[in-house]
């Protein structure tokens, strides 16, 4: 397992990489702390961007707009606050510092050197095991359990590198009510740092489980039971950051709940400047996998302990982990910057505090996302064996998030992906440009301000596509942005 997709990282990864690695030699001191990915973009939490402001049918006075504040080339890793590498640039910063450090405490060993090197890279592959019956009510309330993959080392949930996150959407067939809940992950052979909050389901419920990933290769470990319902990709082929138990299972009685009228998804509303509000599928908002990583958030407690990140687990303090994602970064960051609302449900975990969820992002999507609608492409890293186009595993993957399979009315063609986009992403952005730059990176380590770091993302996300390959041009450039 610990080398077995070592192709897929290094598509993933690619050279850009190396040059925030060279530069992070020459610039950083040891010593840094390392914020937790995305931390930053969902300070104001869930509950805050449920009660953010209505929407408007009509453009709003923008703020005034500044100079663009993106810090250098695109890195990925760095571009959408884990991609393409596993790491932020915080976080491959401060894994320089780390070998940094072990060089000059051991100069006359090369020997010693590589091995303290070695220890001190956080292993990018991790294994989650799934308790026993995880669509059920114990089960949710049941911790996942972390550890590390092949012999690269232990994983860590407190470390941000290696964070693994779960979350669940929960659907009342009878009723069409549809409720949230985050199963807490929690490192093998530790106890949580306060019991997780036990969940009642209704009657019949129909349960979706969904998995993000801060690392490069998430592989879940099931028992018998529940191998056909928990999908980590292809055997000998993982996505990577994604996994899903139930997905499809979920997407069905959902809509079949949605054609019966007892399930509503609400519209999307109009931002404030003047467009449809953005999902999981519109180009302005993709990146080079999309509708992955979840809303989830945990809280890790000064001696490394987990806990479910509710009001009253506040009082434990230590650091909130959050998932560096597509979901988390339009729920709480994109949407409230340009004035609209996310798709909600009562969060079991926290109360009934609204919040959004992976599949309540695909479900407005699906409902309501104009033309042209991204799906999931032959070209995305996380579908492809290898670096090879894959027809199976893309299906696979779109299944987990209510998309169709590949056919004649989508084929999955990369090259018009990324037509599309280059002619729907670089308008948007230049159009909000001033209301995203009024609201804060979700990684400060790549841009001060939200417009820099959806700039950025758009340039790695352009590379990671192989678009410059496919469609014969370099990334779009976007108004405003720094070369």
């Amino acid at each position: 397992m610990g080398s077995r997709h070592s192709a897929e990282r290094a598509h993933r990864s690619r050279r850009p990489a190396l040059l925030l690695v060279l530069l992070a030699f020459a610039t950083i001191t040891v010593g840094a702390v390392v914020t937790p990915a995305f931390a930053a973009g969902r300070s104001a939490g869930t509950a805050a961007t449920a009660a953010a402001t209505a929407e408007r049918t009509r453009p709003a006075p923008a703020p005034a707009a500044t100079a663009d504040e993106g810090r250098g080339t695109p890195q990925p890793g760095s571009a959408d606050g884990r991609k393409a590498g596993g790491r932020t640039a915080a976080q491959q910063q401060n894994a320089t510092q780390q070998q940094n450090a072990t060089r000059n405490q051991n100069q006359n060993g090369t020997q010693k050197q590589n091995a303290g090197q070695q220890q001190n890279t956080p292993n990018p592959n991790c294994t989650l095991t799934v308790p026993p019956a995880p669509l059920t009510a114990a089960g949710l309330a049941t911790p996942y359990l972390l550890r590390g993959t092949g012999d690269g080392g232990a994983c860590h949930e407190a470390n941000d590198a290696q964070s693994a996150f779960v979350e669940a959407t929960i659907l009342d067939p009878a009723t069409g009510k549809l409720s949230v809940y985050h199963p807490l992950v929690v490192d093998e052979g530790s106890q949580p740092a306060a019991a997780p909050v036990p969940v009642t389901l209704p009657a019949n419920a129909v349960v979706g489980v969904w998995f993000g990933f801060q690392g490069d290769t998430l592989t879940l470990r099931t028992s018998s039971a529940d191998r056909q319902a928990c999908v980590d990709g292809l055997p000998g082929s993982p996505f990577g950051q994604f996994a899903h138990c139930n997905g499809p299972a979920f997407f069905a009685a959902a809509n079949t709940a949605i054609k019966a009228g007892t399930l509503k998804v609400p519209a999307l509303g109009t931002g404030r400047d003047g467009l449809p509000c953005p999902t999981t599928r519109d180009f302005g908002m993709v990146d080079q996998d999309q509708s992955d990583n979840l809303v989830t958030r945990y809280r890790a407690t000064r001696d490394g302990r987990i806990a479910q990140d509710t009001p009253a687990n506040a009082g434990l303090g230590g650091t909130v982990l959050t998932n560096a994602s597509d979901n988390g970064l339009l729920a709480s960051a994109v949407d409230p910057a340009i004035g609209c609302t996310p798709f909600t449900a009562p969060d079991l975990t926290a109360g009934g505090t609204p919040t959004s969820s992976l599949a309540l992002n695909e479900l407005q999507a699906a409902a309501d996302q104009p033309a042209p609608v991204a799906t999931v492409p032959l070209n995305d890293p996380m579908a492809k064996v290898g670096d090879r186009a894959s027809t199976e595993k893309t299906d696979l993957y779109r299944a987990g998030v209510d998309m169709a399979p590949l056919g004649a009315g989508d084929a999955g063609d990369g090259a018009a992906y990324c037509r599309n986009l280059a002619a729907v992403a670089p308008d948007r952005l230049a159009r909000d440009r001033a209301f995203l730059q009024a609201a804060a990176s979700p990684d400060p380590a790549a841009a001060r301000t939200l417009f820099g770091f959806l700039t950025q993302r758009l340039a790695t996300s352009w590379q990671n596509l192989g678009c410059q390959d496919l469609v014969h041009v370099g990334p779009p450039k976007v108004d405003g942005a720094r070369g």
